[in-house]
């Protein structure tokens, strides 16, 4: 295990400095502290125990917090030890968002504009698929024995006809967070900023806004608020995206949830989150419209993305 003790050691800057760490309540992958040098404050960022099972690439979320900051919505990087996937990062005072601060008047504008700057912002590293995530969860849930909601198999025939519908007519992928919580936003009293940036590449931007639905636990009439504030416009088409995805988003976390069970070192009930998560997806894949959604992603007859949407540049797969 990396002490936070031979990170602070590491560091050249804060050598014969006042340095202080204190442990903070942030975060279900990797262990995080607030460490105070002299009268600043920063961010360490160690990873958690056995993360490479959550398909998580060190070096991919180095590059792509850079750009995320470049963006101007991401936290500045200050210092990375590479050799132990350390990040040092600006600390940002203000508070988190929850569930239910999502639903404050105003603050839909506010995601919705730190979300489109982080899609109109530099190209990322690497693409990311909720998709291919699924198979590699799924590889180690059965290669370690690990134990699922009873009934889980169902799924995955669903989520093959999910992937096939929004194939039918993708949009271009976009520099994408992939893990839109609320806890990742930050309100530094002048905007929203977003961090952590893990399971960050490019994607349909459709799944950070399945994501913020998901989290948030919107309405149907918030994702379509939602959607009219993020592409400038109501659709059909788009609004059945963005409740595939949502559906994707808890097929994953189950997983996710089942793996980090048996795995992580973060006390945290993981059991109960992965039931969670497979009874939202369940409720979502049972719902009467879930056949009308695959329809209008397959056939997308109303889609006409307005000329501000972020998808104006959109980012080549592959990286840099």
């Amino acid at each position: 295990m990396i002490r936070i003790e031979d990170v602070i050691a590491r560091i050249p800057d804060w050598q014969g400095r006042s340095v202080s760490a204190t442990p903070m309540r942030a975060g279900l992958t990797n262990r995080n502290y607030r460490v105070d040098v002299d009268r600043t404050a920063y961010i360490v960022r160690i990873p958690g125990r056995n993360t490479a099972l959550l398909a998580i690439d060190a070096e991919h979320a180095y590059r792509n917090t850079l750009a995320a900051a470049q963006a101007g919505v991401g936290a500045q990087l200050v210092h990375y030890l590479p050799d132990l996937s350390v990040m040092v990062l600006e600390f940002i005072a203000g508070p988190t968002l929850h569930p239910q601060s999502m639903h404050t008047p105003g603050m839909l504008p506010r995601v919705v504009h730190a979300v489109r700057q982080l899609h109109a912002g530099p190209r990322f590293a690497n693409t990311f698929n909720l998709f291919r995530t699924m198979d590699a969860y799924l590889a180690t849930v059965h290669r370690h024995g690990m134990t699922l909601p009873e009934g889980y198999g169902v799924a995955l025939p669903i989520a093959h006809r999910i992937e096939e519908a929004l194939k039918a007519r993708p949009l271009p992928p976009v520099p994408c967070h992939n893990d839109v919580m609320p806890e990742n936003f930050i309100d530094d009293g002048t905007r929203l900023r977003l961090v952590d940036y893990d399971y960050s590449g490019a994607n349909d931007p459709c799944c950070d806004l399945g994501y913020i639905c998901n989290e948030g636990e919107f309405a149907p009439y918030q994702v379509e608020q939602l959607c009219a504030a993020y592409f400038g416009r109501t659709s059909r088409s788009l609004s059945a995206r963005v409740w595939l995805y949502r559906c994707m988003t808890n097929l994953v976390s189950t997983l996710w949830s089942a793996i980090q069970h048996d795995t992580s070192e973060i006390e945290y009930d993981f059991r109960h989150l992965a039931l969670e998560r497979w009874h939202r997806a369940r409720d979502l894949m049972e719902s009467p419209e879930f056949g009308t959604w695959l329809h209008e992603a397959r056939t997308a007859t109303d889609r006409r993305l307005p000329p501000t949407s972020p998808t104006r540049n959109p980012v080549r797969p592959g990286g840099p």
